[in-house]
């Protein structure tokens, strides 16, 4: 009985290789994951940034301020040293009744006591600011180790979602459908539809065409999707945020019903994970996924659910 539930000749069967639709569906599926978790990595970077440039700021003028605070402290302190000295040498009966003009002397020493006087308001305002600038800096400070935090528990799970994308552009290559893009394309002409700063966006979009998806790209080498958008409009001279989900948010008042889609317009996958460029006529321009390059497509062969448009 038991040689009965034994494998033939004692070996096990291989797994069938998976053919080229299935092993594209199974990276859909991968890309449709890390989307999302790489959207949260390239967000918690943004806050990140933001949260380190407001920390060198408030620094920096904090370091003024007390490099200032001391300045005031040191004039401070000569004067008080001044003002005992020439109290020493001058306030004696004889050296006033001696000095040719004692009036402008007693005047002098007078000026001087106020001037310390409005030097030791403007240090206990310096102080009082300071703590408040302090205070501000230290909250500044507090926020940027909290988006370190968050970076580094996104970037745990990114790097299990690319160690498992790195296997399937494997299985792509192994299958010959891996298409490795060209860094250098120049891309193709836009003779669309669009006027205006839609026609300066799909052209550059166009221009694109050919370059490889790359998570995190920016350009000019490869992009991904938001990363495309954003370098997109950026050549009509409008600026995006950098993530998906911030260029959702930023566009909170500019969405437009897909009925009335016009070339340059922002679309938008359900879930945030993914946005395209229309181009009239139907079409799409966009950075799709890993394994892929930029490329125009029909908006009906765009895969998942829509989730709006917006107009920058």
């Amino acid at each position: 009985m038991i040689g009965l539930l034994a494998s033939p000749a004692g070996v096990a069967a291989a797994d069938p290789k998976p053919t080229i639709k299935q092993a594209k569906a199974k990276l859909a599926r991968l890309n449709d994951r890390a989307d999302k978790v790489v959207d949260r990595f390239n967000t918690a970077t943004e806050r990140h940034k933001a949260a380190k440039k407001k920390y060198e700021r408030l620094n920096s003028s904090y370091k003024q301020k007390l490099a200032t605070v001391e300045n005031l402290r040191k004039q401070i302190v000569t004067m008080t040293v001044n003002d005992y000295r020439l109290g020493a040498d001058v306030t004696s009966w004889p050296s006033i009744m001696g000095n040719g003009d004692p009036t402008g002397l007693l005047s002098g020493m007078a000026l001087t006591s106020q001037m310390q006087a409005e030097r030791s308001e403007r240090l206990a305002a310096f102080d009082r600011e300071n703590k408040g600038l302090k205070a501000e800096r230290d909250r500044a400070q507090d926020a940027l180790v909290a988006t370190d935090d968050e970076r580094d528990e996104v970037e745990k799970e990114r790097a299990e979602i690319l160690e498992l994308i790195k296997q399937q552009k494997k299985l792509l290559r192994e299958l010959g459908a891996y298409n490795e893009g060209d860094p250098d394309s120049t891309g193709i002409t836009y003779d669309g539809p669009a006027t205006g700063n839609a026609a300066a966006v799909l052209k550059f979009a166009y221009a694109q065409v050919g370059k490889p998806y790359i998570y995190g790209g920016t350009g000019p080498r490869g992009y991904d999707c938001s990363g495309f958008t954003q370098a997109s409009w950026r050549a009509a001279g409008v600026s995006l945020p950098r993530t998906t989900w911030q260029q959702w948010a930023w566009g909170a008042k500019r969405k437009v019903d897909l009925k009335d889609l016009q070339p340059g317009d922002l679309i938008f996958k359900e879930g945030l994970g993914h946005v395209t460029i229309y181009a009239g006529n139907g079409m799409i321009v966009h950075a799709p996924q890993t394994g892929d390059v930029i490329k125009v497509v029909k908006l009906t062969s765009y895969s998942g659910r829509i989730a709006g448009a917006i107009r920058p």
